[in-house]
């Protein structure tokens, strides 16, 4: 099947619930908090600045982006009219942050007109990254950073044992609804080629302990798998209720690389 994160606004309404929930959670995990500080920290939030976020989603990140924005402009925007229409919810009463639907690949700033780009687990996603990279290198001013920080999701396991069922959808989820996989180990050519400079590159892990971080893994395999009728309503509901079990018991473990590039547009 095709990467429901293309188009999300044509998944179901249950779908587009367990997308939104699953991205707000992923946000605000332990190990993932000081992953987006850390190179929140690294940008140059200068006075008046414009600050992007392409791949909003529902603006979990581009929330952060305000606080240190203060009297800057930070602009989300997601092809996504669902997941736009959620971040503006979420957002109410941010005064420097907007969100808008637009195209990653094709943006209405002018060049060299953007102080910093974000783009946090997007890239996965799309068919053609390097769009998006040589994109924001056109709008960035000359010395503007990039971040691009995703998962590496080939390396991404939630499983105790050998054909643990829950590991089996996190495999259904990175064959169903991720386009790249592997992209953590091309991210620096493909800025390089973009027209970038690379500052920095690193991973990070994701560990999956508590929390509903890997969840949304389990519903949104197992409602596909519903869908298609390889298992039944029953055995979907009984597997969010062993992660649920298994959070409670102690014995909830997921790993995922998380990787981040901070990389410049040549002065």
């Amino acid at each position: 099947m095709a990467d429901p994160f293309q188009d999300v606004d044509s998944v179901s309404p249950e779908l587009l619930k367990i997308m939104v929930g699953a991205l707000e959670s992923r946000a605000v995990e332990a190990d993932m908090v000081p992953i987006v500080d850390r190179y929140l920290d690294q940008l140059s939030w200068t006075p008046g600045g414009t600050h992007v976020e392409i791949g909003a989603g529902t603006g979990a990140i581009t929330r952060m982006m305000a606080l240190r924005a203060k009297d800057g402009l930070v602009i989300g925007i997601d092809p996504s009219d669902g997941l736009i229409e959620e971040a503006k919810k979420l957002a109410h009463g941010i005064e420097n942050l907007q969100f808008e639907v637009g195209d990653g690949a094709s943006l209405r700033f002018n060049d060299s007109s953007v102080d910093s780009v974000v783009m946090h687990t997007v890239l996965s996603h799309v068919p053609e990254p390097s769009q998006l990279l040589i994109e924001a290198c056109r709008i960035l001013k000359p010395g503007g950073r990039l971040v691009v920080c995703d998962a590496d999701f080939e390396k991404s396991s939630l499983g105790n044992f050998d054909g643990d069922p829950l590991n089996a959808c996190a495999e259904y989820f990175i064959r169903n609804y991720v386009t790249h996989p592997y992209l953590i180990s091309d991210i620096r050519r493909y800025a390089a080629a973009a027209g970038f400079d690379i500052e920095d590159f690193r991973v990070d892990s994701r560990v999956i302990t508590n929390g509903d971080g890997g969840l949304g893994w389990i519903k949104m395999s197992a409602n596909q798998m519903v869908k298609q009728g390889a298992i039944g309503e029953e055995l979907a509901g009984a597997l969010a209720d062993e992660y649920r079990r298994r959070k409670e018991a102690g014995s909830l473990y997921g790993h995922q690389p998380f990787g981040t590039l901070i990389a410049v547009k040549s002065q």
